[in-house]
C-alpha cells in the first residue's frame, strides 16, 4: 500500500497484521480523492479518518493538502501501523492518532468543541445499522459547516445508512465491492 499522490506520491505505508482491517484498495482511493480534489475538499482541511486501520484515507489527505488529520482505532496493531507511517513521512506535527472506540471518541472530541472538514468513516461490514446511524447523528455534530463531508464507506451488499435530520447524501458512488455515501449538513435554509 502507498500514498498514490501529493507531497508523499509513492511512499509506502505500514499495514497492520491480520485480518481485522480492510483498506481502501487503491484505485478506491484515487476514484475517491479525485472526486474530492475536484470538490476542493482537501486544501487545509481538518480531517478525521474513523476505523482508521491503515491510516491510508487520512495519510493520503495529508499528502495532497490536508492541514491536520486525527486518526481514530481501537485496536493496538492499527496504532502502530498508523504511527510508523507518520514517522517515516515525518508528519507527527500534523496528525494525532487516538486509540478508542469510534463513538466514544466522537463524543470526546465533541466535548473538546472540536470540528472538521472533512470525516472519513470505514466501519467494519458486520457494523449494524442502527449503531451506524447512532455514530453518523454523533459525527454530525463534527462537521464544521455546510461545505464540510463525511463519507462513509461500506459493502455494496450494506443499505444506505439511516441518516439524522441533520444529515442527507450529497453524492453515492460505487466501485466494485465499495459503496461510499457523500454526505453533508442540510442546509436549514434550503
Amino acid at each position: 500500500m502507498r500514498i498514490i499522490a501529493g507531497r508523499h506520491r509513492g511512499r509506502p505505508l505500514h499495514t497492520p497484521r491480520g485480518r481485522d482491517t480492510r483498506p481502501t484498495p487503491d484505485r478506491v482511493r484515487e476514484s475517491l480523492f479525485a472526486m474530492l480534489d475536484g470538490l476542493d475538499a482537501l486544501a487545509g482541511a481538518r480531517v478525521l479518518d474513523l476505523f482508521a486501520g491503515s491510516g491510508s484515507l487520512g495519510l493520503e489527505a495529508l499528502s495532497r493538502g490536508a492541514a491536520h488529520v486525527t486518526f481514530v482505532d481501537q485496536g493496538s496493531g492499527p496504532q502502530a501501523a498508523i504511527g510508523r507511517s507518520i514517522a517515516d513521512l515525518d508528519e507527527g506535527a500534523r496528525t494525532r492518532v487516538r486509540g478508542s472506540r469510534a463513538l466514544p471518541a466522537v463524543q470526546r472530541l465533541h466535548e473538546d468543541r472540536e470540528a472538521f472538514d472533512l470525516v472519513f468513516a470505514d466501519p467494519p461490514y458486520p457494523m449494524g445499522e442502527d449503531e451506524l446511524a447512532q455514530l453518523l447523528e454523533a459525527v454530525a455534530g463534527l462537521l464544521e459547516d455546510l461545505s464540510a463531508l463525511l463519507i462513509v464507506e461500506r459493502s455494496v451488499r450494506s443499505p444506505q445508512p439511516r441518516l439524522p435530520q441533520s444529515l442527507e447524501v450529497y453524492r453515492e458512488r460505487t466501485y466494485g465491492e465499495t459503496r461510499m455515501w457523500i454526505l453533508q449538513l442540510v442546509d436549514p435554509a434550503a
